[in-house]
């Protein structure tokens, strides 16, 4: 293979990474979701404990990084729908990565403040 097919690690190589990471994240979330529902029907009493422990501060945080998990992977499978299915999209992979972090963060910042002010704030 020579150097000037390698791929150098750009922003698409980054964004491919995030989908990945983001994708086997929402999918563990599920099982355990799934997992952890389906306890009422051996326990009710181990599936209250269960649901219980999901009332901590540390438990916020992590739900504060499942909805971090949706939104990049939801915008990020939208530029890659572009990409695959336009040539302008394509040629501007940089802008289009940039539109999904800025669309990320827009919608990410409002909502750790609510969010996290109820983790914490008792509210």
């Amino acid at each position: 293979m020579s150097p000037t097919t390698l791929y150098r690690g750009h922003e698409g190589m980054w964004m491919w990474v995030v989908h990945r990471v983001t994708g086997v994240a929402i999918f563990f979330f599920l099982l355990v979701h799934v997992l952890d529902t389906s306890l009422v029907r051996v326990s009710p009493e181990a599936y209250n404990e269960v649901i219980g422990s999901y009332k901590t501060p540390l438990y916020g945080l992590v739900e504060a990084g499942l909805v971090a998990a949706i939104l990049l992977h939801a915008f990020n499978g939208i530029r890659i729908i572009a990409v695959d299915r336009s040539t302008w999209a394509l040629r501007h992979q940089r802008q289009l990565v940039w539109a999904v972090w800025i669309t990320f963060a827009v919608l990410m910042v409002p909502f750790l403040w609510r969010h996290l002010g109820h983790v914490f704030g008792g509210a």
